[in-house]
C-alpha cells in the first residue's frame, strides 16, 4: 500500500537544539512557579483572614484582581500573546478585563440584592 500523501506531521518540523529545549523547560518552569506562588498566597490569605468580618471584602476583591492577572499572564504565555506588538496585546486584553470586570461588577451587585422594588415572576404572569 503506498504511503498517503495529503496528511502532513507537524511534529517532523519541531526540530531544536538541546540549548533551546533547556530555554523552553526553564520557561515552564518560571511560569510554573509563579502561577503556584500565587495561587499559594490566595489559598493562605483565604485561610487567614476569612474569618474576619473587616477583611472579607478586601479578600473577595483580592482574589478577583489576582485571578484576573493570572488568567492575563496564562493567556500571554500559553497561547504566545506575548510575542506579539504591544498593540495587539492591548487590543486582545483590554477587552478581556473591561468586560469580566463588568461581569464581575454585575455579579457583586446582583448578589447583595435583597429584594422590595422589583415585582416578582408572579406578577408579570398573573399567579
Amino acid at each position: 500500500m503506498d504511503a498517503r500523501d495529503d496528511i502532513y506531521e507537524y511534529s517532523l518540523d519541531t526540530h531544536h537544539s538541546e540549548e533551546a529545549g533547556k530555554k523552553m523547560r526553564k520557561k515552564f518552569m518560571m511560569v510554573l512557579a509563579l502561577l503556584s506562588a500565587v495561587t499559594i498566597i490566595e489559598v493562605g490569605m483565604g485561610m487567614i483572614w476569612s474569618r474576619d468580618e473587616s477583611m472579607k471584602d478586601i479578600l473577595k476583591y483580592t482574589f478577583i484582581i489576582l485571578t484576573l492577572v493570572k488568567a492575563g499572564y496564562i493567556t500571554m504565555i500559553f497561547m504566545h500573546l506575548g510575542d506579539e506588538k504591544k498593540s495587539f496585546q492591548w487590543t486582545v486584553l483590554a477587552p478581556y478585563f473591561v468586560l469580566i470586570g463588568y461581569l464581575i461588577f454585575i455579579c457583586l451587585v446582583e448578589a447583595t440584592y435583597a429584594g422590595g422594588t422589583r415585582p416578582g415572576i408572579e406578577n408579570y404572569f398573573g399567579f
